[in-house]
């Protein structure tokens, strides 16, 4: 079943920030996912919630993107990231069984 990573992020240093982006999507790729959503343009529609950077990441399993997680190539996107952001919420939600 589909599994779906969802991360609101905010970025405090933008250069610092370039080396988890560079990183990442060959992490993604490894682990298996896709990138559906990587910043862009967002409109909250209902409720208090003040999103910012959001990215969305899509797996064939949720096993997957667990795995994704702790693999040794997104620990170094990690990394490379440390002190880079003033947030970066993450988490990782089973899809809908598609027919």
């Amino acid at each position: 079943m589909t599994a779906y990573v969802i991360a609101d992020v905010k970025v405090s240093d933008p250069e610092k920030y370039k080396g988890y982006m560079a990183l990442s999507p060959e992490a993604v790729r490894a682990g298996g996912g896709e990138f559906v959503v990587r910043g862009g343009a967002h409109q909250v529609l209902e409720g208090d919630w003040r999103p910012n950077r959001m990215v969305v990441l899509k797996f064939p399993s949720y096993e997957q993107a667990k795995a994704f997680h702790d693999s040794a190539l997104y620990r170094q996107a990690r990394d490379a990231r440390a002190g880079a952001t003033e947030f970066f919420n993450m988490v990782v939600v089973q899809g809908v069984d598609e027919q």
